[in-house]
């Protein structure tokens, strides 16, 4: 008998499997200097065990796992071109990365949760009531339509007043607040179209929405077959035409001469971040966009994220997403708030895109905009990087390329919702997975493609494109096969209850929430104080904001964020005068500020606060004495 299926299933393994694919996958869009520090990785398991956590079938925490081996590798990297090569080992914290695929959910703010009631702690920017109100929060859900055995899931975004009224009902109900009754109202109105009507309607109105697919069935698509194909992320040079400005000739960074754009170069004399002194423009909203620029935070990077002042976003995701960045308002539509935005976009060195393909191409936010204002410059190239639903831009056969889209969108069109549904046992029925798992994934690769580009655009000048998307996360995740029976059985033992009497009609908040109870029962350290950091929050009324700890460690390098979370558009548009807040794990202090003022990313001093030290040389804890 093969012991393999007798064993209990390793997570560290399964990470270590996937991490191979995943450097496999990703040939020619990493540099081989990422991947020289694979034999460097160690995935390691906490005293609670090596197990998974999650009540699904796919191997998320494995994926997660390699995803921010990754990430690990490239911060090494950019750490020798910055402080000089020298031998770095990088552990892969397998709880803490399990906790980064449900930060929403253990992210608090003066002790409450995501799904508590948080009136007055949180700024309200569910605008068009889209999240507040029952009734229209569940216009985005899956549900069965006209067709037996088929399903589709209509999306309202965050605004459910087209998507209800395309299908026949009004835009509020007020006299509709039961659970259920909802659910009843919204799928009988489903039912009254095909999936072809469906895929009509959606794209008439500009909707979001798609028929779940079973894997098999999505990779036999036009645009299944061109994803399919692509690598997780792409990375690779923008190309415009030449100006009386020549391209920035390609140079290592010993060169005489050469003045690098990771400036200031400093001597390794303390653990250092390896993104001080970058500056990111985040353009997005929700989870897997502000998730790239909240990883990127963690190296040290300078995240300003940008949201017009009557955007719509889910209030408490601000919480977990905008740690470790400053948050402004600017209205690109104003004249006097566009070019704010300009000056900004003038020192910046990434653009995180997490709209549409194509939407923010008139404000200047577009590869070849951004590589022209780079030569305008003096060619200190940009990093543009772009994270959507579907992927695929500029694929040959990728239809859906430019299709609206979130999570349970990618998680139903790909089949990850049909091999959720199978999981828990349902008869010819899809269900979309627990907890933003494909987001975060989604932004973690995200990460590792914008320091791919900025190495790249150190080494080779220039700028670069940087492209991720939902689906090809979920394409990943699928390609490696499900968990072996054999785990998938003690998952069911595990989390037998409510959780298994979940229907496809069951929204992500409740699939999400019967898990996390489940989860807590079962897994209680997963959410215990010493997997979190704690820092009094200015932009929340100096409210407590708690979030997890960074997964990775990698040996001389800092990766923590230095201040907590605020709500969108809380700090004024400028680059100057950032603080560091003080961090604390449980109840010490943290070397990322001892109440000292930020200098300007870019300073002289890579790691300002003197007493800093770090007890593994890693993220785990870098203490200072409170």
């Amino acid at each position: 008998m093969d012991k393999s299926t007798t064993r209990p299933y390793s997570v560290a393994i399964g990470a270590s499997e996937a991490f191979s694919e995943l450097l496999k996958q990703c040939k020619g869009q990493i540099p081989e200097e990422f991947r020289s520090y694979s034999g460097n990785v160690k995935f390691a398991p906490s005293s609670h065990g090596d197990q998974v956590y999650f009540p699904s079938p796919c191997r998320e925490q494995d994926v997660i796992a390699a995803i921010k081996a990754l990430e690990a590798c490239a911060a090494a990297a950019i750490g020798d071109l910055r402080h000089g090569k020298k031998p770095r080992s990088i552990k892969v914290d397998l709880d803490k990365a399990a906790c980064f695929l449900m930060s929403a959910y253990l992210a608090t703010v003066d002790g409450k949760r995501k799904g508590q009631t948080t009136k007055g702690l949180i700024p309200d920017t569910d605008y068009n009531q889209a999240q507040s109100i029952q009734y229209r929060r569940l216009s985005a859900n899956l549900y069965e339509t006209k067709e037996d055995g088929r399903y589709y899931h209509i999306h309202g975004s965050l605004d459910a007043t087209t998507q209800l009224r395309m299908i026949g009902l009004p835009p509020f109900n007020p006299q509709l607040t039961d659970y259920k009754m909802c659910i009843d109202t919204i799928e009988a109105a489903v039912k009254k179209f095909t999936v072809a009507e469906l895929e009509e309607m959606n794209n008439k109105h500009g909707q979001a929405g798609v028929e779940a697919l079973e894997w098999e069935d999505f990779l036999k698509t036009s645009h299944g077959k061109a994803v399919s194909a692509l690598p997780p992320f792409t990375v690779e040079a923008i190309k415009v035409p030449q100006t009386a400005v020549p391209n920035t000739p390609p140079h290592t960074p010993t060169e005489a001469g050469f003045q690098s754009h990771l400036r200031p170069k400093v001597p390794a004399n303390g653990p250092q971040y390896t993104l001080r002194g970058i500056k990111v423009i985040e353009l997005c909203r929700v989870i897997a966009g502000p998730t790239i620029g909240r990883s990127l935070a963690a190296h040290g990077a300078q995240v300003l994220k940008v949201t017009g002042p009557e955007l719509p976003d889910v209030p408490f995701f601000q919480v977990d997403v905008n740690t470790g960045k400053h948050t402004t308002h600017l209205d690109l539509h104003n004249p006097s708030d566009l070019q704010t935005f300009q000056n900004l976009l003038a020192e910046a060195d990434v653009l995180i895109d997490g709209y549409r393909p194509g939407a923010l191409a008139k404000f200047g936010c577009d590869p070849a905009s951004l590589a022209k204002l780079a030569q305008q410059r003096g060619n200190r190239g940009f990093v543009y990087v772009a994270e959507d639903c579907f992927g695929g831009t500029g694929v040959p056969g990728a239809e859906w390329a430019g299709r609206r889209g979130w999570q349970q969108i990618a998680d139903c069109v790909t089949g990850v919702a049909w091999a959720q549904g199978k999981f828990m046992g349902l008869e010819n029925e899809p269900s979309v997975p627990p907890m933003p798992m494909s987001d975060y994934g989604t932004g973690a690769l995200g990460c590792v493609a914008a320091m791919a580009g900025l190495y790249q655009r150190e080494t080779k000048g220039g700028s670069w494109m940087c492209r991720t998307s939902l689906c090809q996360y979920d394409i990943f995740l699928l390609k490696l096969g499900l968990l072996p029976q054999q785990e998938q059985e003690r998952l069911k033992t595990v989390f037998a209850g409510p959780f298994f009497k979940l229907r496809h009609y069951d929204s992500v908040d409740k699939v999400s929430g019967e898990a996390l109870k489940a989860m807590q029962r079962a897994y209680p350290h997963l959410f215990g104080h010493e997997l979190m950091l704690k820092a009094k929050s200015k932009g929340f009324n100096d409210k407590e904001i708690r979030w997890p700890k960074e997964a990775i460690e990698v040996d001389g390098l800092l990766i923590q964020h230095e201040r907590a979370s605020r709500p969108n558009g809380f700090d004024g548009p400028s680059w100057e005068g950032w603080e560091t807040d003080l961090i604390m794990d449980d109840g010490v202090t943290t070397a990322a500020a001892v109440g000292q003022q930020q200098q300007a990313a870019g300073s002289e001093s890579m790691n300002s606060a003197p007493q800093r030290r770090n007890r593994n040389a890693t993220v785990d804890t870098i203490l200072a004495t409170a």
